[in-house]
């Protein structure tokens, strides 16, 4: 009550929670199941704007869902997982990989939203980049401020320019370019699981560095 007094004095607005008040996202299912998740904007975004690099031979990570939405020109797609239930190309974990692809295989290697669940962060990511032929394009996204995901682990938070210290340690004398997207409504609005169709175009096209949804990552290998 005492901060409720506060505010009528100080002339400022009351809040008007609506049913934000609550203890529980809206969505458990991160939006899914009310559209599209707000990170996903951001993630489709990224991937349209490199779309020239998403061709040759290419590797992603899981499924090969956004080779196909976004690629051109691909001759080879390939996928690598640790899950057996997804059947990818190569089964393994991307940490040990250097036993199984051979050096400077594939033209582009995609990793969305993938670095905050690599547990051996720093050997994948000097596999990732082994991998691919001098002048490809490593093309990766990690969650910001998000919620944990389940049943997966989450090993990684890392602000743009946490990553961007990581990137200068993995992947010295590559071309890097670390950015974030997001803005304080986007933030909360994925982190309740309310879905893109939920929010205008210009609220989430807003950019606020202080509130970064989605960190994207793009890597040239000289």
């Amino acid at each position: 009550m005492l901060v409720r007094a506060r505010v009528i004095e100080r002339g400022l607005p009351a809040v008007r929670w609506g049913n934000l008040r609550r203890t529980r996202p809206i969505s458990e299912s991160y939006g899914f199941d009310r559209g599209t998740p707000i990170d996903r904007f951001y993630l489709d975004r990224f991937l349209s704007a490199h779309a020239a690099a998403i061709t040759g031979t290419v590797l992603e990570i899981q499924v090969n869902s956004y080779t196909k939405k976004f690629g051109r020109d691909v001759r080879v797609s390939h996928t690598l997982d640790i899950t057996p239930q997804f059947a990818p190309t190569h089964l393994c974990d991307l940490a040990l990989a250097d036993r199984l692809i051979p050096e400077a295989t594939y033209d582009c290697v995609l990793l969305p939203n993938t670095l905050q669940h690599l547990r051996d962060l720093e050997p994948a990511l000097k596999n990732a980049m082994r991998m691919l032929k001098p002048g490809g394009t490593l093309l990766a996204s990690a969650a910001g401020l998000a919620r944990l995901t389940e049943p997966n682990a989450d090993f990684w938070r890392c602000s743009a320019e946490g990553w961007r210290l990581i990137a200068a340690r993995v992947w010295p004398g590559c071309e890097v370019e670390i950015d974030a997207s997001g803005n304080c409504l986007a933030a909360v609005a994925g982190l309740h699981g309310i879905a893109v169709e939920e929010l205008d175009a210009h609220e989430l096209e807003y950019q606020d560095d202080r509130f970064p949804v989605l960190i994207t990552i793009c890597c040239r290998k000289p």
